[in-house]
């Protein structure tokens, strides 16, 4: 029996997202955090039940808003909330693109950008990474695409790039800027504010990464209220959860400190790992982000065999310009410990 539908072309070739990491007992394969959830919103999880769970969350996710507003030096209507920044970057794509549309974005990068576009009925164009891993800003601009993105830090290299080279796009792009900043605050430097203030480029972020709340999925856009407006249409009512919304408010209005302490302690654990990485051969391009990329001859099966010694990691075989890698999350020092040990093990 034939079917009277069918999926547009650029929808059909797209693939579900799956996760790589089997039952295992470390994972580093996800770059979510491994050194504690922020606690204030641990303590709102904790008392939910009690907080009448089965009414709706504000619609506009507003306690969220005022809180990241509140943070980031913003206005509330400069901030939309979504389920994780994958919502909020879907839904700008589709608020702000038409069809057809080009979307220029760095090889490697995210993988979910380019499905992202496709799904979105613009039309995806990679272009390669500097020889470090951070995004090649020029040649972006060179495409002339109607939307640009740009992961600073980029995924899965962990370089961000300079701050003249994110001065560069957000001036000359032609005319849209996403700028992805999931990992910013291990490197620091976010471009909030220009965004806002350039009424043409929205930032996302989440709670995902250093907030230690992956498991909510919390990510939120900021930008010019006129484009903040599109994107809320676009995603759609009640897309942050109730416990979602209130623990994440929680956690940017009294985990500040905490969550600078965090940031301190990754990068001291990420500087030591690419140490010892490099000291017995095995080196890393410069992170600015939870996790490093590291170079290996074959990464499905160095991969393969660090998962049989129960510890997962994400391979990216032969990634544009930057060849074989395994990404890593920085994690604390005993289990660096033991992913140091199963690397001396991995045939070379």
């Amino acid at each position: 029996m034939t079917t009277p539908w069918r999926p547009r072309d650029d929808y059909r070739n797209l693939k579900v997202y799956r996760t790589e990491a089997g039952p295992v007992e470390i994972d580093l394969s996800d770059n979510t955090s491994l050194f504690g959830s922020a606690p204030s919103a641990l303590a709102e999880i904790a008392a939910f039940a009690h907080q009448r769970p089965a009414r709706y969350p504000s619609a506009g996710t507003g306690p969220l808003r005022e809180g990241l507003a509140d943070w980031l030096g913003v206005r509330p209507e400069n901030v939309v909330g979504g389920c994780g920044s994958n919502d909020v970057l879907d839904a700008s794509m589709r608020a702000l693109g038409e069809p057809g549309w080009r979307l220029a974005f760095p090889a490697p990068t995210f993988v979910m950008t380019p499905h992202f576009a496709a799904a979105n009925s613009l039309r995806p164009i990679g272009v390669p990474v500097l020889a470090d891993g951070a995004a090649d800003v020029d040649g972006l601009l060179a495409t002339g695409a109607e939307l640009i993105y740009l992961a600073s830090p980029n995924n899965p290299s962990g370089k961000a790039a300079s701050a003249d080279a994110i001065d560069r796009l957000l001036e000359r792009a032609p005319r849209l800027v996403i700028l992805d900043e999931a990992y910013v605050e291990f490197a620091g430097g976010s471009r909030v504010l220009d965004a806002v203030a350039s009424g043409r480029a929205v930032v996302t972020r989440t709670f995902s990464k250093v907030w230690g709340l992956a498991g909510l999925r919390v990510g939120y856009a900021v930008g010019a209220p006129a484009l903040i407006e599109e994107i809320e249409k676009a995603r759609g009512p009640y897309k942050v959860n109730a416990l979602a919304e209130r623990a994440s408010a929680a956690a940017v209005r009294h985990d500040r400190q905490w969550l600078a302490g965090v940031v301190r302690d990754v990068r001291e654990a990420r500087e030591e790992l690419r140490g010892r990485l490099a000291s017995i051969g095995y080196s890393s391009f410069g992170s600015d982000a939870n996790f490093i990329a590291v170079s290996v001859p074959d990464a499905p099966g160095a991969a393969a065999a660090l998962a049989r010694g129960g510890i997962a990691v994400r391979a990216f075989p032969n990634a544009p310009v930057l060849g074989d890698l395994l990404r890593i999350t920085v994690a604390p020092a005993p289990i660096c410990d033991r992913l140091v040990a199963a690397f001396r093990e991995l045939p070379r």
